[in-house]
C-alpha cells in the first residue's frame, strides 16, 4: 500500500494529497510528528521534513519533486503544461506560494496560530500574526492580477500552481484567515479548486486540539 507521511494542516503535504487524489492514487495517509524527530522517520528522510510518499516501495521526499514525478509517471490529467515556457510560469508560481507566500503568510500565520500550540512552543505572538495577515492583501492582490488575465494562475488550465497556492490558502481558511471578499475573481477561482473531488478529504482535516473550521462545513461560499 502507498503511503504518505504527512501533517493535516501542512501546505506542502497538502499539495501532494491533491496532485494524488487528481491522479486518482490511493494512498495510506500516515499522520508524522516530524518535529519529534523520530528514529524512523529521519531514515525514510534525513532532512527531518514532510511530506514523504511511500509509492511503489520507493520514498520521495519533497514536495515540488514529488508532485513533477507522479505528474511525469501518470500523465493523465496533466498538472504541468508540454510547452517550455508553459512549465517555467507553473514552476515560477509554485516557487512564488511554497517560497514567498509561506516566509511571508503561512509561517507566520499558521506558525503562530496553529503550529506553537500543537508543538506546546508557547502563546502566540500578535505582532507577527498581523505581519502575515497584512500580507495576504498584497499575495490576493496578485493573485487577482493573475486571474484577471487567465482562467487559471500560470494560464488557461489547471496545473500544480493552482494546487500550490490552494494548498496555502486552505490552511489559513482552516482557521478563518482569508478574506475573501477582497476579490470576488480570487473567491471564485478557490470555489473551484474547493468542489473539485480532489480537495474533499482536505475538507475532513483536523488537528487534535484544534476545532474543525466551521467555513469548511460547505463546499460554496
Amino acid at each position: 500500500m502507498n503511503r504518505l507521511y504527512h501533517v493535516a494542516l501542512s501546505p506542502f503535504c497538502r499539495k501532494v494529497r491533491l496532485t494524488l487524489a487528481e491522479k486518482k492514487i490511493e494512498v495510506e495517509l500516515v499522520e508524522e510528528r516530524y518535529w519529534e524527530k523520530s528514529a524512523d522517520f529521519l531514515r525514510r528522510n534525513p532532512a527531518g521534513k514532510v511530506p514523504v510518499l511511500r509509492y511503489d516501495n520507493r520514498l520521495f521526499s519533497e514536495s515540488q519533486a514529488i508532485c513533477e514525478y507522479l505528474d511525469e509517471i501518470i500523465p493523465t490529467p496533466a498538472l504541468m503544461p508540454r510547452d517550455a515556457e508553459a512549465r517555467f510560469e507553473v514552476r515560477r508560481l509554485c516557487t512564488w506560494f511554497d517560497d514567498k507566500f509561506n516566509a511571508e503568510v503561512t509561517a507566520k500565520v499558521m506558525g503562530e496560530r496553529v503550529w506553537k500550540k500543537v508543538q506546546k512552543k508557547g502563546y502566540p505572538d500578535s505582532k507577527t500574526v498581523k505581519e502575515g495577515l497584512a500580507a495576504t492583501k498584497y499575495h490576493l492582490d496578485y493573485m487577482a492580477w493573475l486571474l484577471d488575465q487567465r482562467r487559471w494562475l500560470a494560464g488557461d488550465l489547471m496545473t500544480l500552481a493552482d494546487f500550490a497556492a490552494a494548498a496555502h490558502l486552505s490552511c489559513l481558511d482552516y482557521i478563518s484567515d482569508v478574506d475573501w471578499n477582497r476579490s470576488e475573481v480570487v473567491k471564485q477561482w478557490y470555489a473551484k479548486i474547493k468542489s473539485r473531488p480532489a480537495f474533499r478529504s482536505l475538507l475532513a482535516d483536523q488537528l487534535p486540539g484544534m476545532p474543525p473550521s466551521p467555513q469548511y462545513a460547505e463546499l460554496d461560499f
